[in-house]
C-alpha cells in the first residue's frame, strides 16, 4: 500500500508538474499576444461638444460644422481638417466616415482621403504657422511631409498612398496605385478608417481590410492627422487615437 502511494504520489505530481509546464506557456502566448495588440486610449472625439481640437483650411464655397454629433464636411474646391494635437508614435488611429450622396451639389462619391505624422519643414514646430497661406487647395500642401492616402480619388478611380518628402515630390509606388472595385467607393456606406504608424510599420486599413502595408526605412515618427478630401460631402464620428504598446 506505501508503495502504491508513493507511486500515486510520483504520478500525480508529475501530472502537476505538466500541467503547470502547459500554463506557463498557455501564459507566455498570451502575454506575447496582449504585448502585440495591448493600447491606451490617448484621445477620443464624438463631436458632441464643439469643434474647438480641430483647424479648418478650405477653399471659398465650403462649409465644416457639427451636425447631429458628427462632424460634416460639405466642400466644393478642397478642405483639410486638422486635428490640433500632434501625434508621437507608436500609434493607431480609427474614425467612421460615411459617404453622402442624396443629390446635393457637392454630394460626390470621391475623395475620402487623410494625411498623418505631418509636418511642415518651413515651420517644423507649428504646422498651422502657414495654414492660412494653404487655405485648402491641395496642391500647397505638396511642400508638407507626411503619409497621405487618397481614397476614391480621381472621381473615384483609384485609391493612392503616398509618403511626402517635404521638398514638393509625391511618389507613389505601382502597388500602392489600387483601381480594383473593392478599393473604391459606395455612396451611402460608412467606412471604418484605421492607420497604424508603428516605427517603419505603415498601414491602411478600410471596413478591416488592410489597403496598405508599408515598411519605411526613415519612418515619420511624429506630426498631426487630418481629414481631406475635395468637392465632397461626408459625416466623420468615433474618432480615436491610441498609443500602441
Amino acid at each position: 500500500m506505501i508503495q502504491f502511494a508513493k507511486k500515486q504520489l510520483i504520478g500525480y505530481i508529475s501530472l502537476g508538474l505538466l500541467l503547470a509546464a502547459c500554463a506557463v506557456h498557455k501564459d507566455k502566448k498570451a502575454v506575447e499576444t496582449d504585448v502585440n495588440t495591448k493600447k491606451e486610449l490617448l484621445y477620443s472625439e464624438d463631436f458632441s461638444n464643439d469643434m474647438s481640437n480641430w483647424k479648418v483650411e478650405q477653399m471659398p464655397n465650403g462649409k465644416v460644422e457639427i451636425t447631429d454629433e458628427k462632424l460634416e464636411i460639405e466642400d466644393a474646391k478642397g478642405c483639410t481638417v486638422w486635428f490640433e494635437k500632434e501625434l508621437q508614435g507608436p500609434i493607431m488611429i480609427e474614425y467612421d466616415a460615411f459617404i453622402i450622396q442624396k443629390g446635393g451639389p457637392h454630394d460626390r462619391v470621391s475623395d475620402l482621403n487623410c494625411f498623418w505624422m505631418a509636418q511642415d519643414p518651413k515651420s517644423p514646430n507649428n504646422l498651422f504657422a502657414n495654414g492660412a497661406q494653404r487655405g485648402g487647395k491641395f496642391s500647397n500642401y505638396d511642400s508638407l511631409r507626411l503619409y497621405y492616402v487618397g481614397m476614391g480619388g480621381n472621381d473615384n478611380s483609384s485609391t493612392r498612398f503616398r509618403r511626402y518628402v517635404g521638398n514638393g515630390e509625391r511618389p507613389v509606388l505601382p502597388e500602392h496605385d489600387l483601381s480594383a472595385p473593392e478599393f473604391l467607393l459606395t455612396g451611402n456606406t460608412l467606412y471604418h478608417i484605421k492607420i497604424i504608424a508603428n516605427g517603419g510599420k505603415i498601414q491602411f486599413y478600410c471596413n478591416g481590410k488592410r489597403f496598405f502595408d508599408y515598411q519605411d526605412a526613415n519612418p515619420y515618427t511624429s506630426g498631426h492627422f487630418g481629414f481631406r478630401t475635395v468637392d465632397n460631402h461626408m459625416t466623420i464620428d468615433n474618432f480615436k487615437v491610441y498609443r500602441l504598446k
